[in-house]
């Protein structure tokens, strides 16, 4: 052991010393952040995850401890002895909490020496993410990656105090289970004592929180691990983390209320931040209609108007033909940018066809109040009137249309207005903007495999007063789900759930499963709903998608400690690997070569 560490006990972090502290004699540790040799003095940043504080090695005071000092590089473990003291006139740091003190070091000892990095750990840092990645240990050094960390488990700690003050139970349920491929697919595990068979790692723990209520939990939680193998994006890992929670005997809006009171204690918690519930409720149907997309960003305006009323009779060809085959016209009215060049509505053309818009109209309001477009020569003087004072357009606006399938018209359109805002500076990056969108459709129709779809899983139960269209017209029928959307980004979705069994038995004839099927999959949750289940209804957050939107983060990938990049690889550990035969003996398995 240490000789250093035996005799010392750390007294403060790194993050804490003030002029308070001035005079008293202190024990830190931590890692060299920078060295700087000026001739006499040497200045070392000492950094822990709390933050830096300056050290002085002074060679009139101590000078073999200053000779020793000359050997210290960035990245060194280190602990030291000193007193702390005010740093020299125009020497402070306003920045840093420790910015006006420093300590002058009359004892210290090197635990471990360090190669050099292959990135500065700073978080200026330019490496690139598969570097940072692979060497995650030293990029979890970056103070803003610790901040992240300390953050999230703020969020956890008062997570589990908030939802404990409710009246909730932490429970854990299994990580090896039945595979029940809803959706993305499944991660499989193949079991050692039955060949040929395998569990399957959660996807959620849905199942296993609805028989909880049945077991008379009433009110459940858990900070839970899940695993999908899906395509990846941005804000999706193979393997996330839910806040995830179910209650009993509660409606719809007694769900929101509990929930709206643990976001405004992760919000206090965390980020030192004021909420005042309740938050804005938008239904589905509003939500696509004035903002084209289920996770609307509130923040800012540019909203959607459907203007097809006023092309029914259009002479526009093309409006002709939308309106014809059952599509519709929305537009946007870009206010005071009727300055935006060719070049500028080109590139906002190819950008709505990546959502599958063929193209795109537009109307430049000049400053004389003139229309600019090529395609105002097609309207009559009606058309004309009726869009000025529905668009509400002035001189210096743009007015860009979408017309199409419904579909299409809503996600272009609804991905366009953030871009526009995104390329307008148009949204205040501190605001936290909460709108709860509810009364999602309960299925939706997939015309490739001419079957119904559950919109969110085949456990949601339809809305009591859409119960008598359900056999009639399936996809008119509105669930009780809820979904709450935070700045454009979906953090959490739940709904009552289905505590009936003849109805969960017809929900999944109308999903196309058989009776062999769903006894198959889900019997022992039908046996369970037989003997007096309650009405039930919970939610899961995304706890990843949560502190990446508290810290701003551009990934989830930076608040997460030992994420997977884009490829669901862990570049670090080299994983997936290869392993080795005998254990694929052992689990009866035989590896097949694809090309």
């Amino acid at each position: 052991m240490s000789e250093f560490l035996a005799k010392h006990k750390r007294s403060h972090s790194c993050g804490v010393l003030t002029d308070a502290n001035m005079g008293e004699d202190v024990v830190l540790y931590g890692w060299v952040s920078t060295r700087r040799d000026h001739g006499g003095l040497i200045f070392v940043d000492l950094r822990d995850r709390e933050g830096v504080t300056q050290i002085v090695f002074n060679p009139e005071e101590d000078p073999k401890v200053h000779e020793l000092a000359k050997h210290l590089r960035s990245e060194y473990s280190m602990g030291i002895r000193g007193t702390v003291r005010q740093r020299p006139e125009g020497m402070a740091n306003s920045k840093l909490t420790t910015g006006q003190i420093e300590v002058s070091v009359n004892e210290f000892e090197i635990f471990n020496r360090a190669a050099t990095p292959p990135f500065v750990i700073e978080d200026s840092t330019d490496a690139g993410e598969d570097v940072r990645l692979k060497y995650r240990y030293l990029d979890l050094r970056r103070p803003a990656l610790q901040k992240n960390m300390i953050l999230r488990h703020k969020v956890m700690q008062a997570t589990r105090t908030s939802l404990s003050d409710q009246g909730f139970l932490e429970i854990e349920t299994p990580y090896l289970t039945k595979s029940t491929p809803e959706g993305a697919r499944d991660y499989l595990v193949p079991s050692r004592l039955y060949h040929g068979q395998f569990y399957a790692l959660p996807q959620s723990p849905q199942i296993f929180k609805q028989l909880l209520m049945v077991s008379g939990f009433d009110r459940y939680f858990q900070i839970v691990r899940c695993f999908r193998d899906e395509d990846l994006r941005a804000d999706r890992q193979p393997e996330f983390t839910q806040i995830d929670m179910e209650l009993s005997f509660v409606t719809v809006d007694e769900v929101i209320a509990c929930m709206e009171n643990l976001m405004k204690t992760l919000w206090s918690e965390g980020l030192g931040e004021v909420l005042n519930p309740p938050f804005q409720r938008l239904t589905y149907a509003e939500a696509i209609d004035r903002f084209g997309l289920d996770t609307p960003d509130v923040r800012f305006g540019l909203e959607l108007v459907n203007v097809g009323e006023i092309f029914k009779d259009s002479q526009f060809k093309v409006f002709q033909s939308v309106l014809g085959s059952q599509g519709i016209i929305k537009a946007i009215n870009v206010k005071g940018q009727a300055s935006f060049s060719r070049k500028d509505l080109d590139e906002l053309t190819k950008f709505v066809g990546v959502y599958g818009a063929k193209g795109m109209a537009w109307i430049k309001v000049g400053d004389d109040g003139e229309w600019q477009s090529p395609i105002v020569k097609f309207f009559s003087d009606e058309e004309k009137t009726q869009l000025k004072a529905t668009m509400e357009m002035e001189p210096g606006d743009l007015v860009i249309f979408g017309a199409d399938r419904p579909k299409v018209v809503n996600e272009s359109l609804g991905q366009l207005r953030k871009e526009l805002a995104r390329r307008l500076s148009l949204i205040d990056s501190k605001d936290f903007s909460f709108v709860w969108v509810t009364d999602f459709p309960l299925f939706d129709y997939d015309e490739d495999e001419k079957r119904l779809n559950a919109v969110h899983h085949p456990f949601t139960a339809p809305t009591v007063e859409d119960l008598d269209k359900l056999d009639s017209a399936p996809e008119t029928v509105r669930s009780q789900a809820y979904d709450l959307v935070l700045n454009g980004h979906e953090i959490g979705g739940g709904s009552i759930r289905i505590h009936d069994t003849e109805l969960q038995q017809r929900m999944f004839k109308l999903l196309n499963i058989s009776d062999e099927e769903a006894q198959l999959k889900f019997g022992f949750l039908l046996d369970a709903l037989q003997y007096g289940a309650p009405p039930h209804g919970g939610i899961a957050f995304g706890l990843d998608r949560i502190i990446m939107l508290m810290t701003g983060a551009a990934s989830i990938r930076d608040v997460i400690a030992f994420p997977k990049t884009q490829k669901a690889q862990d570049t670090m550990c080299q994983a997936p690997s290869d392993v080795d035969m005998t254990q694929l003996r052992d689990l009866g398995l035989q590896i097949r070569k694809t090309e």
